[in-house]
């Protein structure tokens, strides 16, 4: 039992002015077992784990220097939910902010938080953060909209026993064609189970929850007790009772709770993942992590009642605190259809609108930043999509636009789709199995008045499996942003598109740091970071270089729609042997029985069967007959039922000889039976 070692009790401070908040990361693996099952290789920080959670307050400007000690694995750290107004190049996100850090190089991250509430850090490389590169992130606001004593700070997460350097393989492999991602082994609280938090009678304390997992949605509620919604993903809303709330992985939720006047139990705090999203359930998974309310030390801590159904609170439904009104009509929408598909490789991929997001060769925002532009004589290049190259799937978006998404889930499961750099309304979201947005619904959900007044806004979006969902922002914060969903397998099969929002202002605002710089140059395998998706047109004074697009990185070629001319001689060979095999087995089927006396009208001899020659009839044997000299034998061989007949003539210097010869067994008259394993030949 882990009694506040991982809680933060936290009270309530003012800051008169906004600080530097400085943090060293040294960031290695080390090895952790939080489920008490399995000891594994974790990235710690600075040599523990779980990673130290951030704190700064509205205002204050954050440095985290970092270091990767990895040795066998770039990094990066993205900031998850921050809007990075004005340094969009320290989002994080590798080859589309900035180049991987390599083993033994450091990296610094600076800009200024300029908005309240719960948020978390993250790697954003290559699926590396499941490994356990994550942790909360909180910016405390001495004006929130309402009032506590204290704050608990709770992450949920699945948790797997194998390193993600392993189990990527595995999950884009023609092996596993259907992508059925891994199933967690286990889920954890806090990076750990078990955990109780001491409550102090009549006390309120905000509850700030992270799902900082790869894959599985969480289920969260607290025994006998009341909870009252305030915020989510770092929007305020007005309070909302509920029982549960369901908090997908990367969103976040804080809701108070006023302790209990009686002290007498122990109350659990449940989280349930998400186990639709699961294609097997493996025997023996604990699909639930527990930790208490700690109202007596001396009392038991009870197991959680089983629940027969999980009613979390609707989400869309909460109303944001600053009631801003419905963002006007879009000026530009984008229409995203999802799919799960095969491709060559036989591995299952993820697609919106039939392309599946590749990196490019070039960071995306560093393609903005060397691009021609309306100032240069080679003319404005900045704003056509196509130097981001085809598997970015770019958009552009014009600065303080209105924007547009409609999303149609064409698969069969959930997706967490979480937008970088913004928070968006929520205008409507479908239930499951309502398939895709009709073009005629072009208002908000009739059937909800929420939407028509103030629609909820924040950064991550569950959308129901078969069903749809319609969001809408304004484009009011230049940078190259992802859209991507959140459950780590997906990113990683190439669920993402990307934005590019007022490129040209973007070149009037960022100067790369030369860190920024050293990281693409000073390794091994160095990464140009002038020109567009392909590494063309960089350092040429040729514009139409930039326009060209070959050796960009590319997904594996799509399944042919139809035969290949090998695949039509292996059907025309697989339809002939297949039509041989029926024939010889009706001719065998039809064939007359072989019996003695076929036997020997094609052997030619004379035979004794073996009831003649005192045996039970055996149904297979070897037969001989003797002359009246004793000086040759004839031997055939029968297998009843068959026509597999062998004669042949031995000669022999005397009867006995014969006999010998013959390897008989037994012998009535001139007739002879001998065994088909016995048969010796002079």
């Amino acid at each position: 039992m882990r009694i506040l070692s991982r809680i933060a009790l936290l009270s309530l401070t003012t800051a008169a002015h906004a600080a530097t908040v400085v943090y060293d990361f040294n960031v290695s693996w080390i090895t952790a077992n939080p489920d008490g099952l399995a000891e594994r290789p974790v990235i710690g920080i600075n040599n523990q784990w779980p990673p130290p959670r951030i704190d700064v307050q509205v205002g204050d400007r954050l440095i985290v220097n970092l270091h990767n000690s990895l040795g066998d694995e770039d990094t990066s750290l993205h900031f998850h939910g921050l809007f990075m107004n004005g340094t969009n190049h320290m989002d994080g996100p590798v080859m589309v902010t900035q180049c991987p850090i390599p083993p033994g190089a450091s990296f610094t991250y600076n800009f200024t938080v300029d908005q309240p509430g719960t948020y978390w850090y993250h790697s954003h490389n290559k699926g590396q953060y499941p490994d356990g590169f994550r942790g909360p992130l909180v910016i405390h606001d001495p004006k929130a909209p309402f009032e506590y004593d204290e704050e608990l700070v709770l992450t949920v997460s699945d948790w797997y026993h194998d390193r993600m350097s392993l189990l990527q393989p595995r999950f884009m492999s023609k092996y596993n064609p259907t992508g059925a991602e891994p199933v967690p082994k286990s889920a954890l609280m806090n990076d750990t189970q078990n955990l109780t938090m001491p409550m102090v009678p009549d006390r309120t304390y905000l509850f700030r929850i992270a799902n900082i997992g790869a894959f599985a949605g969480q289920y969260i509620w607290v025994e006998d007790h009341t909870i009252t919604v305030v915020e989510m993903d770092g929007v305020y809303v007005h309070p909302t009772e509920t029982n549960m709330v369901y908090v997908a992985a990367a969103q976040r939720c804080s809701f108070l709770l006023t302790a209990k006047k009686e002290t007498s139990r122990n109350f659990p705090i449940i989280a349930s993942m998400d186990t639709t999203l699961f294609d097997t359930i493996p025997p023996g998974l604990n699909t639930n992590v527990t930790s208490y309310l700690l109202y007596n030390p001396t009392a038991p801590l009870p197991l959680p009642t089983p629940l027969d159904t999980l009613t979390p609170l609707d989400d869309t439904l909460l109303l944001p605190q600053d009631n801003l009104t419905t963002l006007p009509s879009p000026d530009q929408t984008i229409t995203l259809n999802v799919t799960m598909n095969n491709l060559a490789s036989g591995a299952n991929y993820a697609f919106f609108n039939d392309i599946t997001y590749v990196p490019p060769r070039v960071p995306t925002l560093y393609t903005v930043l060397s691009s021609p532009n309306s100032s240069s004589s080679q003319g404005d290049l900045t704003t056509n999509p196509s130097i981001y190259g085809t598997y970015t799937h770019p958009f552009i978006l014009s600065h303080n636009s209105i924007v547009q998404l409609v999303l149609n889930n064409l698969d069969s499961g959930r997706h967490p789709f979480h937008l970088h750099g913004h928070q968006f309304q929520i205008l409507h979201r479908s239930a499951a199995d309502e398939g895709t947005w009709s073009s005629s619904s072009s208002t908000p959900d009739p059937n909800n008045s929420n939407h028509t007044a103030a629609p909820m806004r924040r950064d991550t979006l569950v959308v129901e499996p078969n069903g749809n969902a319609v969001i809408r922002f304004q484009a009011d914060n230049p940078g190259v942003w992802l859209f991507h969903c959140h459950i780590e397998w997906h990113m990683i099969s190439g669920l993402a598109v990307t934005f590019i929002e007022a490129p040209s202002i973007l070149q009037q605002t960022i100067n790369l740091p030369a860190d920024h710089l050293a990281a693409c140059r000073d390794r091994k395998d160095p990464i140009p970071f002038e020109g567009n998706a392909a590494g063309r047109g960089g350092n040429s004074k040729d514009l139409s270089q930039w326009l060209v697009l070959d050796g960009q990185p590319t997904p594996p070629k799509p399944i042919p729609a139809g035969f290949t001319g090998g695949g039509i001689a292996a059907l025309t060979m697989s339809c002939f042997t297949g039509i041989l095999g029926v024939a010889v087995v009706a001719w065998y089927g039809f064939s007359e029985p072989v019996g003695e006396s076929n036997t020997a009208a094609a052997a030619g001899v004379k035979i004794k069967s073996p009831a003649a020659a005192g045996e039970s009839g055996s149904e297979s044997g070897v037969y001989t007959d003797v002359d009246s000299a004793g000086k040759s034998a004839s031997v055939v061989r029968v297998k009843r039922g068959t026509e597999a007949v062998e004669s042949e003539a031995l000669s022999f210097g005397s009867e006995e000889e014969a006999v010998n010869g013959v390897g008989m067994v037994s012998k009535k008259g001139d007739g002879v039976v001998v065994d088909v394993d016995a048969i010796t030949r002079a």
